[in-house]
């Protein structure tokens, strides 16, 4: 609910905010009637709060009169730092407000103001009806996240580089694009301070610090995913019709394609949405989007369109075994909860293979990357970067860090780039500058005290062995299917993928009821298109089944 500060002074700059690039777009006056319907007009006084940082559950507001500024930190003077100014016909909002996360930023009246208040249901109602106007605010949204990570906005993490637990946190909250701001403890006296302050050990950092009071201990994902609503409450005690184990692309197709035909839903992942190609920079070859989308927007807008027809989430929930129990299935999760569902769709997918070779368990931690994202390019910037891998995700890793990198070597073990990448990109990576391709190659060694300095990079032919000084190595080789918790209970091929095309058709596994689509299915296509493909033609099939079991 909206509050009142109103002996709060003004900023200096009280102009609006330029709209540069998309992210705070005014919205026509027949857009604004048009959410009118669905909202309520409110009038304010200079200084209330229109929602603050660690809200959830909050509406967008579309300002109709007067400022408001978005800020992040404490309202009290100087405790503040100005994000952006909106005006009339602009609104004022973030991507949690779609996706149920706790919002990283606080709105506060400039002025005195009249806004109108559109309540998620609402919202969900009006961008419905109206596709143009939800795109325009759903890329603004997205356009926003990426401003506030730029900025560090959000969490703020304190730890050190050498620490894994701080590299798990990074990870954590990059994988699930929660803008955050990494404070390292062996170079920033203000963290060291930070940390005194609190009276915390070295034995209980890395810590992290939300809404500038509230301190986490070196927390578990799980507290931390509570934290910010990445995971929604407890599942009911009455099974899901269809539970999806995983949350990447053919995963996220199956529970938009299920929700919306009105089955319970519920999404489970170990550790993010978006899988493997939630860490792509740019897919360039995916149907309806000729200038490319990265996979972090692709995941995002589908958890929005899944959740507007009513799908749950649990991230994380490790999925760790599968059980029929009384007619239906029972999935145990790594921390003790039980999701019970009539059917399952397995759509776990694959992880990359992990090198072993000298040095790595010393410098994996702070030096060794699995994923190419912007918040991967922002520790790598000016910096030289090695890259191992032949296939699309190790190509796009390569141009995309080539951004911000010094220098990016890619290293490949055998001597034609298009053997495994498709040709548009391998004809990128020849021509551009600051990408330099090592053939017939491979990493050997990485060297380096407490990260990494050195990568030697061995000639397969001639066993030449050449130092070349980097600072972070991406290794982006084959895969594997992540299957481990199914065995005894699917039947699995002999390289770990399960086998499909039982009797309830194409998708169906070994045991009737349970499907199994995308990258993890025996047989699959490993593609981004035809994993959503897959997930959306197996809900036609989980539908047959439950219309069978008399479920429907």
């Amino acid at each position: 609910m909206p509050t009142s500060n109103s002996s709060e002074p003004d900023p200096p700059d009280a102009l609006e905010t330029p709209d540069a690039h998309g992210a705070y777009p005014r919205l026509a006056e027949e857009q604004v009637l048009q959410l009118s319907a669905f909202g309520e007009r409110k009038r304010l006084a200079r200084g209330s709060m229109l929602f603050c940082e660690g809200d959830r559950d909050c509406g967008l507001f579309v300002v109709l009169e007067g400022l408001v500024r978005v800020v992040q930190g404490d309202e009290a003077p100087g405790g503040s730092r100005v994000i952006a100014v909106h005006g009339r016909g602009r609104f004022v909002g973030d991507l949690s407000m779609l996706t149920g996360q706790a919002v990283f930023v606080t709105a506060v009246a400039q002025t005195d103001v009249e806004v109108l208040e559109v309540r998620y249901d609402g919202l969900k109602e009006a961008v419905t009806r109206n596709q143009a106007l939800g795109d325009l605010i759903l890329r603004a949204f997205i356009l926003r996240r990426s401003i506030h990570a730029d900025l560090g906005i959000g969490l703020r993490i304190i730890g050190s580089r050498h620490s894994v637990d701080t590299r798990r946190l990074r990870d954590f909250a990059s994988r699930n694009r929660v803008p955050y701001r990494w404070d390292d403890l062996e170079e920033d006296p203000e963290a060291e301070r930070t940390v005194r302050a609190f009276d915390i050990p070295p034995d209980q950092t890395p810590i992290v610090i939300w809404k500038g009071r509230m301190v986490l201990r070196n927390p578990r994902n799980a507290e931390l995913a509570a934290l910010l609503g990445l995971r929604d409450g407890a599942p009911p005690r009455d099974a899901f019709d269809i539970m999806v184990v995983g949350a990447g692309p053919a995963g996220l197709a199956t529970a938009v394609s299920a929700a919306s035909e009105g089955l319970s839903t519920v999404v489970l992942d170990a550790f993010a949405t978006g899988g493997q190609a939630g860490t792509s920079s740019q897919i360039e070859n995916y149907l309806g989007f000729p200038a490319g989308i990265s996979g972090a927007e692709l995941a995002d807008r589908a958890v929005v369109q899944a959740r507007k027809f009513g799908a749950s989430f649990m991230i994380p929930g490790e999925a760790r075994s599968l059980d029929r129990v009384d007619g239906h299935f029972v999935v145990r999760l790594s921390d003790g909860v039980r999701v019970e569902a009539h059917t399952v769709v397995l759509a776990t997918g694959v992880r990359f293979r992990r090198l072993r070779l000298p040095g790595m368990d010393r410098l994996e931690g702070p030096s060794v990357y699995y994923a190419a994202t912007e918040f991967e390019a922002r520790l790598c910037r000016g910096d030289t970067v090695v890259i191992v891998g032949g296939g699309n995700s190790a190509g796009q890793a390569a141009l995309f860090l080539a951004r911000t990198a010094s220098d990016v070597h890619l290293v490949i073990r055998h001597e034609d780039l298009d053997r495994d990448m498709s040709r548009y990109l391998a004809d990128r990576i020849r021509s551009a500058e600051r990408v330099h391709l090592w053939t017939e190659s491979e990493v050997c060694e990485l060297r380096g005290q407490l990260g990494l300095e050195e990568v030697v990079i061995r000639d397969v032919k001639t066993d030449e062995r050449r130092p070349l000084g980097a600072t972070a190595l991406f290794v982006l080789i084959g895969s594997e299917p992540h299957t481990g918790w199914l065995a005894g209970a699917i039947a699995l091929d002999d390289r770990g993928f399960v086998r499909t095309g039982g009797g309830g058709g194409l998708f169906e596994t070994s045991s009737a009821g349970v499907f199994a689509v995308g990258d993890v299915r025996s047989g699959s296509v490993k593609r981004v298109a035809s994993a959503a493909g897959e997930g959306a033609v197996a809900v036609r099939l989980v539908f047959e089944h439950l219309v069978q079991a008399g479920r429907r």
